[in-house]
């Protein structure tokens, strides 16, 4: 006579060992990107104040740090750079001695298993903080297509492995795949940042990058947190235009939008754990307030459980020297 037992489904918690083998989500090494913030100069290492453990470097320095993620399992740095001038048109930004053209090459010649992705955007090259060109205080959004065209097709010619535009200038992911492609760059992958939300979430980043923008506000062309269906259309536009991962920024806000957007389109998709959601664990961590580690690490599985594939963190390191203990 057989009996109907119930479920204990504590029984497969008793344990670590049994925990692993259930784990139904697990975020590896090998998951991450690294954001770096290239400056000019040698042995510099400045700091982030609200970044803690964040610093913008010198391309020496830059090489270090990359060595060491690669040694930890991390597969791919993303580059940011912080030239020695800046002017309306962010022209600087694809000069063949620029910042990040030259920490590409270092990496490449240096590190060349390393996955180097470059940043593609005017905010950090113009003097007055916007992702393109003005036209009186407004972005003029054709006006900068050709400029962000230039800028990737400069990276991919330093060695950039992947080029990854930020701007959020409708049809600029066209415009770059056909630049790259005349150029003979048919080869080099686009990660799109296709739904970057006007986010409160990007302070300590406009510290790092030096890029915070001298009046207004960014949200004429990123996208309005309350909006989820826009995100769709966004990204099924930037596939369209030749899109080879998409990016949904921030991650930790946005978990039910990595959810749908996984869901209902497939696509290889990259999440950005963003700088106010890094300073945040960190600050309540300093504050003995969390276990900012633990707090971290659940904030990640957390986005990867959502649907994401990859993960840009600033807690890369730390987070791959804990997997290894």
């Amino acid at each position: 006579m057989s009996m109907l037992h119930s479920p204990r489904l504590r029984r497969l918690r008793s344990s670590e060992p049994l925990r692993t083998l259930v784990r139904e989500t697990t975020v590896s090494p090998g998951d991450l990107i690294l954001p770096l913030f290239a400056t000019g100069g040698e042995r510099i290492r400045r700091p982030v104040s609200s970044m803690p453990g964040v610093d913008q470097t010198s391309v020496d320095e830059l090489l270090r740090d990359a060595e060491d993620a690669l040694t930890l399992g991390i597969p791919a740095v993303l580059l940011f750079g912080i030239p020695d001038r800046k002017d309306e048109t962010g022209s600087s930004g694809w000069e063949e001695e620029g910042v990040v053209q030259r920490a590409v090459r270092a990496l490449k010649s240096e590190l060349p298993e390393m996955l180097v992705i470059t940043d593609v955007c005017l905010c950090e090259y113009t003097s007055h903080g916007h992702c393109g060109v003005l036209r009186g205080d407004v972005v003029d959004n054709d006006a900068t297509l050709p400029l962000l065209a230039r800028m990737a097709v400069s990276h991919a010619g330093a060695g950039a492995d992947i080029v990854a535009p930020s701007d959020m200038m409708d049809r600029r992911v066209a415009v770059i795949r056909s630049a790259l492609d005349e150029n003979g760059f048919s080869d080099t992958p686009i990660l799109a940042y296709s739904a970057k939300y006007a986010s409160a979430f990007y302070g300590p980043f406009r510290e790092a990058a030096e890029s915070t923008p001298q009046f207004g506000d960014r949200r004429g062309y990123q996208m309005d947190p309350a909006n989820v269906a826009e995100a769709l259309r966004e990204v099924r536009l930037d596939v369209q235009e030749g899109a080879d991962i998409i990016m949904i920024k921030p991650a930790l806000a946005y978990l039910d939008v990595i959810h749908r957007v996984k869901a209902e389109t497939g696509y290889p998709l990259c999440a950005y754990h963003v700088s106010g959601e890094y300073a945040m664990v960190m600050a309540a961590g300093a504050h003995g307030w969390i276990d900012a580690d633990r707090a971290m690490r659940e904030v990640l599985t957390s986005i990867k459980r959502a649907g994401a594939d990859m993960i840009i963190t600033y807690y890369a390191r730390q987070f791959a020297r804990g997997s290894r203990v």
